[in-house]
């Protein structure tokens, strides 16, 4: 078999942005699945030694370290085996299984391997295995990311608090606003969506063949099996769903995908943001020596990681709705479809890493140009109109917005001067003239949420 290359894999996501994802590996590879797989059993193993059932009340507790020790020096070696066991039995679950039951001969616990995956369909173990790796793989990978995000946002915000920006509604100049500001829109979005995303729990099925401990009861009906499955779930980390067919119902599952969703739709607007104020020359761009940005256009220096990650998240957002749409649907007590699809998480997940990554690439890009930012200020006078309008508004003037309306659409460029002009021919008390002479497009910026005083 050839060797897997950024050069020979069909998905980039094992190719040209391995690199990016190296992390998830331990989490959605074949080989991580099989890990898990592995865990779960061991520790159901030992759960029911910790009852314990009769033929295992024999088995010296000391030997626990030893059984955990397979699942924790499980190697690269170990998961080929899986994988030739497979091939006999034709059913990936049952192959962990009689990988497991050989590891038990080699450590002399030949009487007891029959109890490994007792009473348990291959669900149980997936439906603990699959949720236990994205709970770890949100925890540990994409939540510091996304994190990393927030904290540049924090950055970049603070650092630009007092920086007057002309905005735009519609695409036209509008009220002007604050760029620290704008970035802390995006800031309350993650943090309020990240919250959301936290407080959902990662659950389980662990049931038997059709989710009512049928072999568990006729064998040890004196047992209480729902509290042993509740109890086993939640030392692993996860909440046990007590009402199931043969697999999970995979709702909750749904909605995760849906709020990540949700998060990457608005790094996908934060993309968008930063690319338009880019091609606005709002902001330069930091050049790395050797880096070309045209193949044609030598003074091109693109917004690449921006448009890169905006690919990326509009990638991972699609599968991430067929995951959440496909998932809950399931024949009677089950079909196979939910199989193949799991095995694909990892993919959508791996692209909101890469986008993830590129998006912090491009914001560390960034250079402000205030010049430019000032310039676009001073030639759109016309935005204080809203500002004069209301304190006209104020004092009763008759008509004050149809009155700014006939001077700001007439056509004609409003600059500066013509504003002045037209504040010093108002029928007012030279106090509110005063007053209307003082507010600039600089300086007309409202409440700014990130100053210390107001």
């Amino acid at each position: 078999m050839t060797h897997l290359s950024e050069l020979n894999a069909i998905s980039p996501v094992d190719g040209r942005y391995r690199s990016k994802v190296d992390a998830l590996k331990n989490y959605f590879s074949e080989s991580a699945l099989i890990k898990y797989r592995l865990h779960v059993e061991i520790e159901y193993f030992i759960a029911l030694c910790k009852l314990p059932l009769p033929r295992l009340q024999n088995l010296d507790p000391a030997s626990f370290d030893k059984i955990r020790e397979i699942g924790l020096r499980f190697s690269e070696n170990d998961a080929r085996r899986v994988k030739e066991i497979e091939k006999i039995t034709n059913h990936d679950v049952k192959a962990v299984e009689y990988f497991l039951k050989e590891q038990f001969d080699t450590l002399g616990l030949t009487d007891y391997k029959e109890f490994i995956h007792f009473g348990l369909t291959s669900q149980d173990i997936n439906n603990t295995a699959v949720p236990l790796s994205l709970k770890n793989a949100f925890g540990e990978v994409i939540l510091p990311e996304i994190g990393k995000i927030r904290e540049k946002l924090m950055l970049l915000a603070q650092q630009w608090k007092n920086i007057p920006m002309l905005a735009r509604t519609h695409g036209q100049p509008a009220s002007p606003t604050i760029l620290g500001k704008e970035l802390m829109v995006f800031v309350n979005r993650i943090d309020t969506q990240t919250e959301l995303l936290k407080g959902l729990p990662f659950t389980g099925k662990f049931g038997g063949a059709t989710g009512n401990f049928n072999a568990h009861k006729v064998a040890f009906p004196q047992i209480n099996w729902t509290g042993l499955a509740n109890e086993f779930l939640n030392g692993l980390g996860l909440r046990r769903q007590q009402i199931t067919t043969q697999i999970e119902h995979y709702d909750l599952m749904a909605a995760f995908f849906d709020n990540l969703k949700r998060i990457n739709t608005v790094l996908l607007d934060l993309n968008r943001d930063m690319w338009l104020y880019i091609s606005m020359d709002y902001f330069k761009q930091k050049i790395k020596k050797g880096e070309v940005g045209s193949s044609a256009m030598p003074h091109k220096v693109n917004p690449i990681d921006f448009e890169n990650s905006e690919g990326n998240l509009g990638l991972a957002n699609t599968l991430f709705g067929h995951l959440s749409a496909k998932l809950p649907v399931s024949r009677l007590q089950r079909d196979l479809t939910d199989s193949t699809v799991t095995r694909n998480i990892g993919v959508p997940v791996a692209h909101s890493l890469i986008a993830y990554k590129s998006l912090l690439k491009g914001m560390d890009k960034l250079l402000l140009n205030e010049t430019k930012i000032k310039e676009d200020l001073e030639n759109n006078w016309a935005v204080v109109a809203e500002a004069i309008q209301t304190v006209l508004r104020r004092i009763g003037y008759p008509d004050p917005y149809e009155t700014l309306k006939a001077l700001t659409r007439t056509g004609e460029k409003i600059t500066k001067e013509s504003m002045m002009d037209f504040i010093n021919g108002l029928d007012v008390d030279e106090t509110v003239k005063s007053e209307l002479r003082k507010i600039t497009p600089h300086n007309y910026t409202g409440i700014n949420p990130l100053a210390e005083n107001q």
